[in-house]
């Protein structure tokens, strides 16, 4: 059994990815999570505490970061925590600076340490976006690995500089580091203020185990879809399994579009398939499906988001485990 240290798992994607880690049997989590607002405890019930530990805690927090690695000498990092939605990055584009920029750098400081402290097998996962790479125009290839980096929006711009880091620090000091730039994603226990509330977990298990030193690895499912499209499958779902009088889809109305709007994403996972023989082990409407009746199934998960009671559960969980 391998353990690993993953930051910002009480997410979407981390606690999936928690869940699926150690389901597996093969590794054991310490989980750092400084449980903000999109950080919820309740995703992660259900894991088995042989196998995980959460520690509330800030990614920033170099001496936290360097007494967890020495008590528990992880053979990897695996780096979720983020600041992660774009309209709130627009209002408040500091706190974005601060956790994925300067929070990174920390974490970066911290695992180069204790990798040149004698931990030679070490990896530093990565996990980044494919905002970084900015939009494209209705005809443009899919982004792959080499495209140039052209943010748009705060989130973007201090994604791109945290993944610059991260290849400074393999550059310079040889740290060990993948990256993984992935599409949209979608599924159970996502924070209902995105446009869908599983898709890479497979894949950064393959990127953790097998993937290059230094490498960069697009993750997509070949499933593009423009965000109206999304919305009228997901009416079309819940019309099927939960009707009511009209049609949802006539409940659409249309928005402007936020500032510095990217028109369109697209990723080309052609690397990750030839390199690590990774694919989407379920496609999107069965994915989207499936997506649907767990939030139907688990009402009380997001009822308890909506209305804030969620975030009681973390008084008393500063500085603490649990």
């Amino acid at each position: 059994m391998k353990k690993i240290l993953v930051t910002g798992g009480a997410g979407f994607i981390g606690a999936n990815f928690i869940h699926r880690v150690t389901a597996s049997g093969r590794y054991s989590v310490v989980n750092l999570d400084l449980l903000t607002y999109a950080g919820n405890s309740e995703s992660l019930i259900g894991i088995d505490s042989d196998w995980h530990q959460l520690v509330h805690g800030d990614i920033s927090d170099g001496r936290l970061l360097r007494q967890l690695l020495e008590a528990h000498e992880p053979e990897a990092i695996v780096h979720f925590a983020a600041e992660s939605h774009v309209d709130r990055s627009i209002d408040d584009p500091g706190s974005f600076v601060r956790t994925n920029v300067l929070g990174t750098q920390c974490l970066l400081d911290a695992a180069l340490a204790y990798w040149q402290a004698g931990h030679p097998a070490f990896r530093f996962l990565h996990v980044s976006t494919d905002e970084v790479y900015g939009d494209l125009g209705p005809n443009d290839p899919a982004f792959t690995e080499t495209h140039p980096y052209q943010p748009s929006s705060p989130y973007a711009a201090s994604k791109a500089a945290a993944d610059h880091l991260v290849r400074a620090w393999h550059r310079t000091w040889g740290l060990p580091v993948l990256l993984t730039n992935c599409s949209n994603n979608y599924g159970p226990r996502q924070f209902p203020e995105k446009l869908i509330p599983l898709m890479m977990i497979n894949a950064l298990e393959a990127v953790l185990e097998r993937g290059r030193i230094g490498r960069t690895y697009n993750v997509g499912g070949k499933a593009e879809r423009s965000n109206l499209e999304v919305v009228h499958a997901l009416c079309d779902l819940l019309d099927q399994r939960r009707p009511i009088e009209i049609d949802r889809r006539g409940l659409i109305r249309f928005v402007a579009d936020r500032p510095g709007h990217d028109r369109r994403y697209a990723i080309d996972p052609a690397r990750i398939e030839s390199e690590l023989g990774w694919q989407p082990q379920v496609d999107f409407e069965a994915g989207l499906a499936r997506t649907v009746d767990w939030y139907l199934d688990n009402e009380s998960w997001w009822r308890r988001i909506e209305d804030g009671s969620y975030r009681g559960q973390r008084l008393g969980l500063r500085g603490d485990s649990a």
